[in-house]
């Protein structure tokens, strides 16, 4: 394959029940990435507002924040684009990059879409303040940190991805013990045709932890890759 050609695009596979458990105890068998200082001081922020508990609305803050990397390379990338024009092989890779980013984003906006159908089912009142106005801040800062760090020097910024995703994808896994009623939990969800059928609601929150998984991998392997040269 030549440099001006496309790159697959490729999504987070959809594991079945066994592979899903298998996931679970790799992700928790496995230690946590030693974070960066923007992601501990992140980690930090969000147990003080939301505490430590894990609760189906402290994972939707996250969920929120979690698509703003991906809005922020693939904005970095449009600009980029416009000025290699007479270098096609540099403009296939950026384009390739825009559209992995806006694939992992979708992934990510069904996690938020689902978490929010759960919390609603519950009949539970959040604060608009907690839930919506201070989230919203806390990704319009991070999306700032993210884009500047991207036009810094990219591999920083998948390196605060990675950060992310890990936490993530250790919570998501984490959660799942804590529910042990979640086995005999069936999902059903308006959003199935879109992201999937599961045997259970913790199969659900395995599959999402396993994507965050994959998002951190590709976040890594980007770290070695050449950007915008």
């Amino acid at each position: 394959m030549t440099s001006s050609e496309a790159q697959p695009i490729t999504l987070p596979p959809h594991l079945d029940h066994e592979a899903l458990g298998l996931a679970q105890q790799e992700t928790l068998n496995t230690p946590r990435r030693p974070y960066g200082l923007p992601a501990r001081v992140l980690f930090g922020l969000l147990d003080v507002l939301y505490r430590r508990k894990r609760t189906l609305s402290k994972f939707k803050v996250l969920e929120l924040v979690a698509r703003v990397p991906y809005q922020s390379w693939e904005q970095v990338a449009y600009i980029a684009i416009t000025h290699v024009a007479l270098r096609p092989g540099l403009a296939r890779r950026i384009h390739d990059r825009v559209a992995q980013a806006r694939v992992q984003q979708d992934n990510e906006q069904w996690h938020l879409l689902i978490l929010e159908e759960l919390v609603a089912s519950t009949g539970k009142k959040e604060s608009r303040l907690l839930y919506y106005w201070i989230p919203q801040a806390i990704a319009f800062v991070y999306y700032q940190v993210s884009w500047l760090l991207y036009v810094l020097h990219p591999a920083w910024s998948y390196q605060l991805n990675a950060d992310f995703e890990d936490h993530a994808e250790h919570e998501y896994m984490t959660l799942v013990t804590e529910h042990p009623g979640w086995e005999k939990e069936p999902f059903t969800s308006a959003f199935e045709a879109d992201y999937g059928s599961f045997d259970s609601l913790a199969d659900l929150f395995r599959q999402i932890g396993h994507d965050e998984r994959v998002h951190k991998q590709e976040s890594l392997e980007q770290m070695r890759q050449p950007h915008f040269r």
